[in-house]
């Protein structure tokens, strides 16, 4: 059973998505960690750099780190002869999500081998010695009910604690009944999770001004989540990390985390910080640093 904190409280969780996509990403989640006012990174574990991030994680114990869930336009974890329903001939899953979610929905081989690729997921993650803080889904998948009920199951194997809730202020009206959902299934479920969340009107776009704007707009109690797409710039390479991210502005969501100015703001809007464990079930067991500088509480 989860232990929710007061109604009346207020506390916000900034959170980087796509931790391990590439090693531009996890400098940029390292750095707003140690530097900013970054508390958790989601990790996605089949992405090429997912080592290397595992690595950062480790050598940076004060960062949350919670499990990205990849069933849409990215690499699966197991090998396309396990999964042939899911992916294409590279091994990676398609972005027609709409096309994907009727499958789950109505085919059982396919959720028989949707609940394999989840699970294959949970034990890399589990693999990588890290405490799991929180999972979430790549484009928020999690809001399919068949996705989010093998999540549920499967998640009880691996500590499973705490979900993202996508839910945003001004969310449309046809999504508002599959937010609702989600959030009743999560609660019968005992599986903690935030109130709000701000980052997806502005997916990529989450700069200084757009973070400073969300602090100042901070509802008067309620456990917020605000995420981001951090990365650092890369002058001899400009292309974006990935085709479907052309528009990204990772750099600029990087130096929104490491501003003064969202560290004033958010020190003068006097709320809890933290990553889901920290807010939802206090401050969880650190591992020792295995290496580099050890890193300043959140």
């Amino acid at each position: 059973m989860m232990d929710r904190l007061p109604r009346h409280a207020r506390a916000v969780i900034f959170t980087a998505d796509d931790f391990g996509l590439h090693e531009r990403v996890n400098a940029a989640v390292e750095r707003a960690h140690r530097e900013g006012v970054l508390d958790c990174a989601s990790l996605m574990v089949a992405a090429p750099a997912a080592a290397d991030a595992v690595a950062r994680a480790r050598r940076t114990p004060g960062l949350r780190v919670g499990l990205h869930l990849v069933l849409a336009d990215g690499a699966a974890m197991l090998p396309r002869a396990q999964i042939p329903a899911l992916v294409d001939a590279h091994g990676r899953f398609g972005d027609n999500m709409v096309r994907d979610g009727v499958r789950f929905f109505f085919l059982p081989h396919v959720r028989r081998q949707l609940a394999k690729e989840i699970r294959a997921q949970f034990e890399a993650f589990a693999a990588t010695g890290l405490a799991l803080d929180h999972v979430n889904t790549h484009k928020h998948f999690h809001l399919h009910p068949t996705v989010l009920a093998l999540i549920l199951e499967i998640g009880r194997d691996y500590g499973l604690r705490a979900m993202r809730l996508p839910l945003e202020s001004g969310a449309p009206l046809a999504l508002r009944p599959w937010l609702a959902l989600v959030r009743a299934r999560l609660a019968r479920a005992g599986v903690a999770h935030n109130d709000y969340v701000v980052g997806i009107a502005k997916t990529g776009a989450m700069d200084e001004a757009a973070v400073l704007d969300a602090l100042a707009r901070l509802p008067a109690q309620g456990v917020g989540e605000i995420y981001c797409h951090p990365a650092l710039a890369d002058e001899a390479h400009e292309g974006p990390i990935t085709p479907s991210m052309r528009t990204y502005r990772h750099a600029d969501e990087f130096g929104a985390l490491v501003s003064p100015r969202v560290a004033a703001a958010l020190a003068h809007a006097g709320v809890r910080r933290g990553g889901f464990s920290d807010i939802f079930f206090g401050p969880a067991p650190r591992p020792a640093a295995t290496g580099g500088t050890q890193a300043h509480a959140s």
